[in-house]
């Protein structure tokens, strides 16, 4: 695990402990703190120690210069949207150290910086093809291992808290609304399409992901032994990086339809051809937290008056001020609606008996699920790749030449 996924780490860890303080729960926040404390003690690791120090520092910091931000009294959209920068940010810094690593790697040198494994997160049938084989062969992959763990924390997220990731953390989602944003500038118009069209495009990503799992699904249980081991696998970071860094035309066509669909429409790619926001979409079904409206305290009811502000906040234009609670695929609990709702009680991310959880409260979840997983993993040996440099150098002079 290198430094600037070790200071990512332990940051969103003792903010998460900062959550649970001042909302009231000390306990959960001494408990946070204290386990923290023991893994990065137990791990024996320096970055991870450094790390834990700078967020302490960082936290102490704030305390004493801006309160209101450790406290988490900041408002739903500015809360997320800090996070959603935060996060894109540690990214793209891992994305610089990742570049540096395989360029010295290319030029046969050993690198002096470590190679990030959170890069495998961009590995999603590769953590797909991982976690069948630690269901059905009980194999964990040792060469790309933090893929699966991304993958099922992702997933996680899915399961509890809806779209949340999509919604708070996903940095190809933050990159559309600054597109969207751009495009706005220029063509105020919303240019959305008809409803008639509107739903066969969003089937799109759903026939993307089943593609994805046939991929997955589809490869033999005996056949999987054997990938994990090839050559192909160790090296297919590498070739997913040149995918992007060097693409070939129909790529740059693709890359620039994608770009437009963003702009095009708010949430284009979230809405129309992401996978990940497929799979999420169809594990949202399960989770137990919705947007849930109360009748006996909306404006429309209880007062007889016209009002549709959530619908009108919404990005993925989801009408909710009619719906006692929300359940379609395309919500990301990005919340943008209870932050409309003149009326607070009206409206809230909640549990079926009324139970709300809070901005603060969501954040905290997710926060637990991306960032707690990895460190469990990490600690007990299923993070980092073990694949060496040396076969890294020897296998990309000849990239191109290696296929399935």
């Amino acid at each position: 695990m290198s430094v600037i996924e070790s200071l990512t780490l332990m940051l969103a860890l003792v903010y998460l402990a900062s959550l649970n303080y001042w909302s009231g729960k000390k306990w959960g926040a001494l408990a946070t703190i204290l386990l923290t404390a023991s893994a990065v003690a137990t791990s024996l690791y320096w970055p991870l120690a450094l790390g834990f120090i700078l967020a302490l520092t960082f936290a102490a910091i704030l305390h004493k210069f801006a309160p209101a931000s450790l406290k988490g009294e900041v408002k739903i959209n500015t809360l997320r949207q800090t996070s959603q920068h935060i996060l894109a940010l540690s990214l793209f810094l891992v994305a610089i150290q990742y570049t540096i690593n395989t360029l010295l790697l290319k030029q046969g040198i050993t690198p002096w910086l470590t190679r990030p494994d959170v890069v495998d997160a961009f590995l999603p049938i590769a953590g797909g093809i991982e976690l069948k084989a630690i269901i059905s062969l009980n194999l964990w992959d040792q060469t790309h291992p933090a893929a699966a763990v991304m993958l099922a924390a992702v997933l996680l997220t899915g399961l509890i808290c809806k779209r949340a990731f999509c919604g708070w953390s996903c940095p190809l989602g933050l990159a559309g609304e600054y597109l969207y944003a751009l495009r706005k500038r220029v063509i105020s118009a919303e240019l959305a399409p008809p409803a008639w069209l509107d739903w066969p495009l969003r089937m799109l990503k759903y026939l993307l992901l089943l593609a994805l799992c046939y991929i997955v699904i589809g490869m033999p249980t005996q056949a999987i032994p054997y990938y994990l081991q090839g050559n192909y696998h160790k090296i297919a970071d590498v070739k997913m990086a040149l995918f992007f860094v060097t693409p070939g035309i129909i790529t740059l066509i693709c890359f620039g339809a994608i770009l437009a669909l963003a702009a095009w429409r708010r949430q284009g790619f979230c809405r129309y051809l992401c996978p990940y926001g497929a799979l999420l979409g169809v594990l949202s079904f399960a989770s137990p937290l919705k947007i849930r409206r109360n009748p006996q305290h909306c404006l429309i009811e209880a007062k007889g008056m016209k009002c549709d502000k959530c619908t009108r906040a919404c990005p993925a234009n989801i009408v909710v001020h009619t719906q006692t609670t929300v359940r379609s695929d395309e919500c990301q609990a990005c919340m943008r609606c209870v932050a409309a709702c003149p009326k607070s009680p009206a409206l809230g991310f909640a549990l079926k008996s009324g139970q709300r959880v809070s901005h603060k409260g969501l954040l905290a979840l997710i926060l637990l699920v991306l960032f707690a997983l990895p460190l469990l993993a990490y600690l007990n040996g299923f993070w980092h790749s073990q694949t060496p440099d040396y076969i890294r150098m020897e296998l990309i002079p000849i990239i191109e030449r290696i296929g399935h």
